[in-house]
């Protein structure tokens, strides 16, 4: 339920009637900001502000013959009023009306978008506190590294989010700007106190200048900041795919009662929701080079954007909307099985501590280059004995690396087999995160 409230919240916000009713709303601002200025008589501000209204089918019937949103909406507006109609739209252009009342659809959006992260942030938050210390084992190339906690990685997350929505508290302030700058952008029709009045009773920011347009930059930085955010969530969503592969299978989403994988095979469990958030991501990007190709305009202002806004616009936030909502959802719920993370953590029989013994040897005279070939030889047999099926641990659950490290004679001339020992503590490895997560979640 909560994601579907949600969907249906953003894409009301987009509809055709949203749509209208932000143009009615922009259009009775400059109402109310003429009659503050003197132009506009009490009586018919309050008839124009009580009783303007419109009908979309009656729109959709004027611009069948006018062919201009805009006219067929005013026409629409003044059939609902007298005389007073006059003043409806008064030394304004359509773009002083459009992209101001776009700036109302877009900062609306854009705090529900804002309001999802927050709710994403909360759950990675307590996700990681749950596995702080849930050891696993750290990958770079796909391959096995040295040992990390889950807990580490939701905190990167987390940190990679917080940055998205600091990008979004920036971009509301971009694109929460409207104009009422007449036909050119010169004001000629229209004192600058009168956009300062309008923007004022809308919640918006005056643009410092413009011409007949807001300038698309702003709506550009939208999309781009929408589309790192999609990013940081895809590496998210591609995480978790790898953890819940069979051979890794170290997370997994969760699996409800009566939920079905395959039609063929009924034993599957896919990762479904994590693939779907990938695909959304990819859409959410695309629509980040077409809202950059609309910063380029002929001279004062064209249209060639005004197509790709009715896609990217409603879409974007929709679908971003959509996406986090399910992200969401899916941490909240993802199964974390630590015991497979440890199993995993040991399938390489030991070759995780590897930098550790590398580390010590320096402390006892040796080059770096002596350093790394003992521990690199040692670490090359288990590689062979792993590849002829010989066990990671042994009967007392000691690794084969251990093994390898404690019968090199070379090694024990310097290090006794305390110190070897010592070196395949997982406390050691353990031992900053506190710190770490006190950097993290302040």
């Amino acid at each position: 339920m909560v994601e579907r409230y949600s969907r249906e919240e953003m894409k009301n916000r987009w509809s055709i009637q949203a749509k209208y009713d932000a143009w009615l709303e922009v259009e009775k601002a400059a109402v109310s900001a003429w009659n503050k200025l003197g132009l506009i008589p009490d009586e018919d501000c309050d008839k124009i502000i009580k009783n303007a209204a419109f009908s979309v089918a009656r729109i959709d019937e004027i611009e069948a013959t006018t062919k201009h949103d805009v006219i067929a909406f005013l026409t629409s507006v003044s059939e609902s009023l007298g005389e007073e109609s006059r003043w409806v739209h008064y030394g304004m252009t359509s773009s002083d009306c459009i992209d101001t009342a776009v700036a109302l659809q877009m900062k609306g959006s854009l705090e529900l978008i804002i309001k999802d992260v927050k709710t994403l942030l909360s759950t990675l938050a307590n996700k990681a506190q749950e596995h702080k210390m849930t050891l696993m084992v750290g990958r770079s190339h796909g391959i096995h590294g040295e040992p990390i906690t889950f807990g580490l990685v939701l905190a990167i997350w987390y940190e990679e989010i917080k940055r998205s929505l600091t990008n979004l508290e920036h971009v509301m302030e971009v694109i929460s700007v409207g104009q009422i700058s007449g036909a050119m952008g010169n004001m000629a029709h229209s004192p600058l106190e009168l956009e300062e009045l309008v923007c004022e009773q809308l919640g918006l920011s005056p643009a410092p200048v413009s011409n007949q347009i807001i300038q698309r930059d702003r709506y550009a930085a939208l999309m781009n900041a929408l589309a790192l955010l999609a990013s940081s969530c895809e590496k998210i969503a591609i995480a978790i795919r790898h953890y819940q592969r069979t051979e890794v299978y170290e997370c997994e989403e969760f699996f409800a009662q009566g939920q079905k994988g395959s039609s063929a095979m009924p034993h599957k469990r896919n990762p479904v929701l994590s693939e779907n958030i990938t695909g959304l991501c990819r859409m959410i990007r695309s629509f980040a080079i077409p809202a950059m190709e609309n910063v380029a305009l002929w001279h004062e202002r064209d249209i060639s954007h005004s197509s790709v806004e009715r896609f990217i616009l409603p879409d974007g936030f929709i679908t971003t909307d959509f996406m986090l909502t399910r992200l969401n959802g899916l941490v909240e719920k993802l199964v974390v099985y630590p015991e497979n993370m440890m199993k995993n953590l040991n399938l390489t029989g030991g070759l995780v501590f590897s930098q550790r013994i590398l580390l010590e040897l320096p402390l006892k005279g040796l080059s770096r280059e002596e350093s790394y070939k003992i521990v690199q030889r040692n670490a090359m047999k288990v590689w062979a004995d792993l590849q002829q099926g010989k066990a990671a641990l042994n009967e007392k659950g000691e690794s084969l690396y251990l093994e390898n490290l404690l019968a090199d004679k070379e090694l024990r001339e310097k290090l006794s087999e305390a110190a070897i020992r010592e070196c395949f503590d997982f406390n050691y490895y353990t031992k900053n995160i506190d710190k770490i997560f006190a950097r993290v979640f302040k």
